[in-house]
């Protein structure tokens, strides 16, 4: 049976622990990288990625980071060639871009750091290079993701100095296929 997108999950990352996917992730402001967290993120609810601009950090421009991670939980079969983009972003807000980390796709369990690891939300992934691709056909490849595997993905949101705007928000979406 093919993948089904129940079984694609898009998790928090967690900085302590000494494994993936061992703990829980109770805050977003601390998916800094490192490792899988259990923490999966919550669509269409404010606040499941950044906090809120606040007027200073909008008035300088505030750049941060989150690193989340891409995982697929069918039991048997490889995601192909998978894809990442921004689908949504609305107007006039903070400007979102993303960078596929670094490290190779791991087993969820893995005791290795599985993605870069940051000091505090203002600290940029080192050699992570950010784009903001808009469709399918000019999104970063994520490779292949065996059954059991994730690969970390970060996310930069940039304040635009704009007007006070409520909801502002951005889609990451990833797509493959699959063998059946």
């Amino acid at each position: 049976m093919a993948i089904t997108a129940t079984e694609i999950l898009f998790k928090l990352s967690i900085k302590t622990g000494s494994a993936g996917n061992s703990l829980a992730q109770s805050d977003v402001n601390e998916s800094l990288g490192k490792y899988i967290s259990t923490t999966q993120i919550t669509d269409a609810t404010l606040n499941n990625l950044f906090d809120d601009v606040s007027g200073d950090e909008n008035a300088a421009s505030d750049v941060e980071y989150r690193c989340i991670f891409v995982h697929n939980a069918h039991s048997t079969l490889t995601w192909q060639s998978v894809v990442c983009w921004l689908s949504a972003e609305t107007g006039g807000g903070a400007n979102a871009a993303i960078a596929v980390d670094g490290e190779a796709a791991s087993a969820i369990g893995q005791s290795a750091a599985q993605a870069d690891e940051v000091a505090n939300e203002s600290t940029a992934p080192t050699g992570e290079s950010f784009s903001s691709p808009t469709t399918k056909g000019t999104g970063l490849s994520i490779g292949n993701l065996s059954a059991g595997y994730c690969r970390a993905v970060w996310v930069r949101r940039t304040a635009a100095n704009s007007a006070a705007l409520d909801n502002d928000s951005v889609t990451v979406r990833c797509e493959g296929d699959t063998a059946a």
